[in-house]
């Protein structure tokens, strides 16, 4: 029986403006970096889309390399568009990204044109798609120069395959002169996706200055450090858990007891906050007023619904964030 998405969806679920643009998305995106792969359950991977999508979620992140193996969560992304979510692709924002390597020889990675041209047209194939919303380039490249890639995003959209362009993991200097680049095509940079989390704080050095300066929308993602910053690990490691698991990027060494212990004390402050950490976390790098979103990855329907409660307190009062920041710099 084909899924009936639920009438009251739009309801409960907060909705960002996306910086200086007319895109609007939701708080809270599920991301299909892990789960979603050709070596997960693919019944499990529709059931955490079609619960996404019932609380509000309308924004399915993806890159071409997403997996295991690479380019099979645009294979189930593209099997739940067909099956679950037919009639609903006007509700829906997909992105995908190009950066990494995908294919051999010197042009399957980083940033040439025809690398991200070439890429973009497999992603669309494996999800049966006309055009992506959102179109990433997913790292900075070195070599390739940054006129070069950026131009190609702004063809890409141009040509309709994209609707809007964005960068992931660049740093201040590099989206200054990416923005513009696309400004002198009367174009303008969508979105910016950087790694941030009470972990990782480095957009908090220039980068967030300069997203609210040139209107960029910012869409985090790892807000919960791969799992740290939840739960899971405030006693080891749990043999079901992603830093057990052969196919994750989370590695046991990753898994400190310095880590540890700070996400207990962290813990602490989220329970008297009437919260989990998981959900603390969330609402933390969401306080931002230039953060639009945050990527969550799942393994679980009741996870999706734990990451949308954390929308439930979003405000944080001074003691709050001082004893948060106190804890992260082990005080």
């Amino acid at each position: 029986m084909m899924h009936r998405p639920d009438d009251n969806r739009y309801s409960a679920m907060k909705y960002n403006r996306c910086g200086k643009s007319g895109i609007q998305l939701p708080a809270i995106s599920l991301g299909l970096w892990h789960n979603f792969g050709g070596v997960d359950a693919l019944e499990n991977g529709r059931a955490m889309a079609r619960h996404a999508f019932d609380l509000g979620i309308t924004h399915f992140d993806l890159a071409n390399n997403y997996g295991p193996p690479p380019g099979s969560a645009e294979e189930t992304m593209g099997y739940i568009l067909k099956h679950d979510f037919p009639g609903y692709r006007d509700e829906l924002i997909i992105s995908s990204k190009a950066g990494y390597g995908m294919w051999p020889g010197p042009y399957g990675d980083w940033g040439s044109r025809k690398f991200l041209v070439a890429s973009l047209d497999q992603s669309l194939a494996r999800m049966g798609l006309d055009y992506v919303d959102i179109f990433y380039h997913h790292r900075p490249d070195p070599e390739t120069p940054l006129e070069e890639t950026i131009n190609a995003l702004c063809d890409i959209v141009r040509s309709g395959k994209a609707l809007y362009a964005g960068v992931s993991n660049y740093p201040p200097d590099l989206t200054k002169k990416a923005e513009e680049i696309m400004r002198s095509r009367g174009m303008h940079l969508l979105i910016h996706q950087p790694k941030y989390s009470m972990f990782e704080r480095w957009i908090e050095e220039g980068l967030l200055k300069e997203l609210r300066d040139d209107g960029i929308g910012c869409i985090v993602f790892s807000p919960l450090a791969q799992g740290l910053l939840t739960d899971r690990y405030l006693h080891g490691i749990p043999p079901d858990s992603r830093a057990a698991k052969p196919t994750g990027f989370l590695r046991p060494e990753q898994v400190t007891q310095e880590r540890i212990d700070r996400a207990r004390r962290l813990n602490d402050v989220a329970k008297a906050r009437g919260q989990n950490l998981a959900q603390m976390a969330l609402a933390w790098v969401l306080r931002h007023a230039e953060v639009t979103s945050a990527v969550i990855g799942s393994s679980r329907v009741a996870q999706i619904d734990d990451a949308v409660q954390a929308l439930q307190r979003t405000g944080f009062s001074k003691e709050e964030l001082s004893s948060i920041d106190a804890i992260l710099a082990g005080r």
